[in-house]
Order: C-alpha cells, then sequence, then structure tokens
C-alpha cells in the first residue's frame, strides 16, 4: 500500500511521458502510439546470418547475398529494428544524453528479438568502451544492456570479460574497410579469463550495428579463447547488406 501511495505521488509529481516526444502516457519508460508506430521492427523473414530482413521466405536456412558472399566472423545476428528516425532518437538519447528509463522496455525488446539467440547462450558479454571513453561516458550502455537483458533471461552476463585494449578513433563517417581496420585487434580476452569462454556459446550486446565491424572484432577475440558459437544481439541495425534470398 505504501509503495501504491508513494508511486501515486510520484506521477503527480512527475507525470509519465513518451520517452521520445514528451506526449503524457500511461507509465514511465513507454512510447506513445504515435512514436511506437514510427519504429521500424524487424521481423521474419530475416537472413540467418546477418539477421538482415529478405524480401521473402524461401525455407530454412535463408542466407542473404552479402552473407553468402562475405560471411562474417559471428554465427547469428538479430537485431530490433532498423536504425531510422524513432528508433536512432531513442538510441542517442540513452547512449549520449544519460537518458535512461527507457531501459526496460530496451531490454524487453532485445529479449525478444534475440530469444533464438538467448536460449542456448551460456553467457551474455557487451561490447567493452575503452578506458578513457568510459570514464568520459560514465557508463557503457552495451554493458548495462547486457545486465537487464541478463536479469529478463536468466542468461549471467560477464561485463570484464572480453576488454577494449586499444584506443580507437570514432567509427561515425568510416566506411566498411576503414571501420574494420579500426577495430583490427582491438578486443581481447585475458588469459585467466579464457576458461571463462571455452566451449561456451556468447551472446555479443551492442547498441546498433552499423557495418558489423565492431562485432566481428569482438567474436573473433571470443572465438581465439575458443568459444563454441558466438552470436550478436543488438537494439538497432544501422545498414542493411543486399537482401537477395540464395
Amino acid at each position: 500500500m505504501v509503495r501504491s501511495v508513494l508511486r501515486t505521488l510520484a506521477n503527480l509529481l512527475l507525470p509519465p511521458v513518451c520517452i521520445v516526444c514528451r506526449t503524457r502516457v500511461g507509465s514511465h519508460g513507454l512510447l506513445c502510439g504515435a512514436c511506437f508506430a514510427k519504429i521500424d521492427f524487424i521481423a521474419p523473414p530475416i537472413c540467418d546470418r546477418l539477421g538482415v530482413p529478405l524480401p521473402y521466405d524461401a525455407g530454412s536456412p535463408s542466407l542473404s547475398a552479402a552473407a553468402i558472399a562475405e560471411p562474417p566472423v559471428y554465427d547469428r545476428a538479430h537485431a530490433v529494428a532498423r536504425y531510422s528516425v524513432t528508433m536512432r532518437e531513442l538510441v542517442q538519447g540513452f547512449k549520449y544524453r544519460d537518458r535512461h528509463e527507457g531501459m526496460p522496455l530496451f531490454a524487453r525488446w532485445v529479449a525478444r528479438a534475440g530469444a533464438e539467440l538467448l536460449a542456448d547462450a551460456g553467457l551474455i558479454v557487451p561490447v567493452p568502451l575503452y578506458r578513457s571513453r568510459l570514464w568520459w561516458r560514465r557508463f557503457n550502455q552495451s554493458a548495462m544492456l547486457a545486465q537487464s537483458v541478463a536479469r529478463l533471461t536468466g542468461v549471467p552476463a560477464d561485463c570484464f570479460l572480453l576488454k577494449r585494449v586499444g584506443r580507437t578513433a570514432s567509427q561515425v563517417g568510416l566506411t566498411h574497410d576503414q571501420r574494420r581496420r579500426n577495430v583490427a585487434g582491438a578486443f581481447k580476452v585475458d588469459d585467466a579469463a579464457k576458461a571463462r569462454v571455452r566451449g561456451k556459446n556468447i551472446v555479443v550486446i551492442d547498441d546498433v550495428i552499423t557495418t558489423g565491424a565492431t562485432a566481428e572484432a569482438c567474436a573473433r577475440a571470443l572465438k581465439r579463447a575458443k568459444a563454441a558459437r558466438v552470436d550478436v544481439l543488438a537494439l538497432a541495425r544501422a545498414v542493411e547488406p543486399t537482401a537477395f534470398v540464395l
């Protein structure tokens, strides 16, 4: 009863509003109907490797032309939605403007989008930040998301297993090849931590998959440490490779 009274008082002082447009909504941490309708959720059929939408369902396995031409280092990738206007506002507010009120919603979305990947996962690992960037930003949005998904699914998260050992330039504005070179060798698993990786199915969590270069660099480091499988799960996908079904 006390909690109910306090919640009512809090809602009177700080009425719940949409986390994008600030329109009044029924509960905190939600979107209004208009903003929710603008999110372009990624739904089947999708490429079994890259997780990008396909024009039609060709049965299983379904692979895009890009996945056939250049298979990724990671095994599978899924993302909640395309990185369109509303999703970009959500991610950038979360990442750069300390807007964390949407975290429970984001975690539910990610857990739902990655249900197949998480079903037999042994460990969730976030994409790490370099220590100076972590100090400047004060938090790692991927680690926060990983911990929230872990609480929802029961799959343990380890936010310190994968380390970023090199300070890389911002990936914004770089081509696919430039991004790949930028993060080459940027991640590692310490020798003392390799026993926690060996033989496990690992899900790497990031906020956005752009070209996949960061995800591949993380997967390469984890596979060198003898992970059985490495999948990638993200809130959004910014770039969709050619999606002809083969």
